[in-house]
């Protein structure tokens, strides 16, 4: 599986970011550290699982006993991350309205324009919207 090949910079890169210093993250950096941490579990008990459907996240889950520690432990980190990443998003309309309605005035809502108006405004947005708005990672 050519995703599992893992290049010394992007290892360098895991072992330069904690996991526990990041708040959310997204897929594609999920994916690039349990590649990392997992690579060799996934190929001993998942090689076969697909890669839609939480495919081999529910392997690994069903093989926990037999994968690495480090890759359980990280496996448990990302899925939180991922929880934390889905749960910011579902908030920041609602922590970045007030913003919103004073410097996105005349804004037609809909189609990312909100978001566009906020990310123009960012030194003027409130430290939280702008926080709420990184964790969401849509900046």
């Amino acid at each position: 599986m050519k995703f599992l090949r893992v290049s010394a910079s992007t290892v360098f890169l895991m072992m330069s970011v904690s996991l526990a210093s990041a708040q959310t993250v997204g897929f594609a950096d999920a994916i690039k550290i349990l590649a990392a941490s997992c690579g060799k579990d996934i190929r001993a008990y998942c090689q076969s699982a697909s890669l839609a459907n939480s495919g081999i996240t529910n392997c690994l889950e069903k093989n926990q006993s037999r994968v690495s520690q480090k890759c359980n432990a990280d496996r448990q980190i990302v899925v939180g991350l991922i929880a934390a990443r889905l749960a910011a998003q579902s908030e920041v309309a609602k922590i970045c309205n007030r913003d919103m309605a004073q410097y996105c005035k005349g804004v037609k809502p809909g189609a990312g324009h909100m978001l566009r108006c906020l990310l123009k405004a960012k030194p003027s947005v409130s430290a939280k919207c702008n926080e709420a708005i990184d964790l969401a990672g849509y900046r």
